[in-house]
């Protein structure tokens, strides 16, 4: 079986000056999304160091500290389309406060938090219903892949810029201060997060394009609508384990994490750089922003930093070990899941991709036409398996919203057979991976 998972999600970032000049029912606008993330890339054709090998020793270490600080707090420049084109900086300084931004999945980083804003929170001296604390949380750098701007304008703390990074859409938080707020958990898709909802905050789109947005729900994105108009929202993927594998988007689109990254960072973000791939959808892909690259250079490092996330282990007591070491015979035999979950990494994407008619979840939901037929392979990866027990819904698509449905799903659509028992069984072992 091959859970599909979409690699990189973010929608937008054309070169600002196409925003508004798009025609309404197509939507192909340029706002760069939130997942901008975890994926970056080396263009089609450039030089890039593949995901099998990495390096180790001091100047490993130091390329992986240097990625982090990319992938945590770089926005490529992004400014441009978020607060210039968007304008989000105006929304969020009147509309935005912790509340909200908890409630459309933004996370707050509590080891960002000085003891006495930590302290503020907690005896509700500081409000979680003003503007002015999301600014001042921004302005501390604590709000999880929002980067802003903020000076003093008559006296007050004014967001004037923001942008975004990869940690949007591919971090989250460990709840520990309180739901929301917490200790960063890079690499773990937010699948609370509505990039869509963010996105239609911006005053400068019209109701009908807001909608299209508004239409996509938590933890999806589009990485292609802003290019091709097709409203086809994927499940924001994990940006772990990646470690050893070439193909890591949902299509295979490249062949190693930078591909993705430049892909998001300059046609989603809206980056400075060039991306270009004429196998991209019908037409192809040639984006530009900006008269400077600020990505290039940093793909390196971000790159090194994506590969040494791992997979997070399956928490204690929440599978069925007895019941797994019995669903492992059925993912090697009755289930034929072994068939492509191969090797250590459970995916045969090194060696091979699988046309749409091998896969189970499609057709896409709401008449949507087949995600592959928008990409540059137009086929599907088999996705890897470890930390499967963390990122629900699966599919790239998110069709199927617990394991339980994935197993009934191959069972019913490739006529497997499995007795309920062999079932459950199967699915303890991929909560276990």
């Amino acid at each position: 079986m091959k859970f599909n998972h979409f690699n990189p999600v973010k929608s937008g970032g054309i070169a600002a000056r196409r925003l508004l000049a798009i025609p309404p029912v197509r939507f192909v606008l340029t706002t760069g999304t939130i997942s901008a993330a975890v994926v970056m890339m080396t263009a089609c054709g450039g030089n890039s160091s593949s995901n099998a090998g990495a390096a180790s020793g001091p100047n490993q270490a130091a390329l992986v500290a240097q990625g982090q600080q990319i992938f945590r707090f770089d926005t490529f420049g992004d400014e441009t389309q978020w607060t210039d084109t968007l304008r989000l900086h105006e929304t969020i300084s009147a509309k935005v406060d912790p509340t909200t931004a908890l409630s459309v999945g933004l996370k707050v980083d509590a080891e960002a938090l000085p003891p006495a804003v930590v302290q503020g929170i907690q005896n509700k001296s500081i409000s979680l219903t003003d503007p002015a604390t999301t600014v001042a949380l921004i302005k501390l750098n604590a709000v999880v892949g929002v980067k802003g701007t903020v000076e003093t304008v008559n006296g007050k703390d004014t967001l004037t810029r923001v942008g975004v990074t990869c940690a949007l859409c591919h971090s989250t938080v460990d709840d520990s201060f309180s739901k929301g707020i917490g200790k960063r958990l890079d690499g773990w898709p937010n699948r609370d997060l509505n990039p869509g909802a963010i996105i239609a905050l911006s005053p400068a789109l019209s109701a009908a394009q807001k909608a299209v947005y508004n239409s996509w729900g938590a933890g999806k994105y589009d990485p292609r609508f802003n290019l091709d108009g097709i409203n086809g929202p994927q499940v924001i993927p994990p940006a772990y384990g990646l470690q050893g594998i070439n193909k890591i988007t949902s299509t295979g689109d490249g062949d190693d994490v930078a591909y993705w990254n430049r892909y998001v960072g300059v046609t989603q973000m809206g980056g400075h750089g060039t991306f270009s791939d004429p196998r991209i959808g019908a037409k192809g892909v040639n984006v530009t922003n900006g008269t400077d690259d600020l990505i290039t250079a940093k793909l390196p490092a971000l790159q090194a930093y994506q590969l040494s996330l791992e997979a997070p282990p399956p928490p204690a007591g929440s599978f069925d070990a007895t019941a797994a070491v019995r669903g492992k015979l059925v993912f090697n035999n009755a289930g034929k899941c072994a068939t492509c979950h191969t090797g250590a990494k459970f995916t045969d994407a090194n060696t091979r991709l699988h046309p749409p008619t091998d896969v189970v979840s499609e057709p896409e939901p709401n008449g949507a036409p087949s995600y592959a037929s928008r990409t540059a392979t137009k086929q599907y990866r088999t996705a890897p398996l470890a930390g499967l027990w963390q990122h629900a819904p699966y599919f790239h698509n998110g069709t199927a919203a617990t394991l339980e449905i994935v197993v009934q799903t191959y069972n019913a659509k490739q006529a497997l057979g499995l007795t309920p028992d062999q079932a459950a069984d199967l699915v303890q072992y991929l909560k276990s991976l």
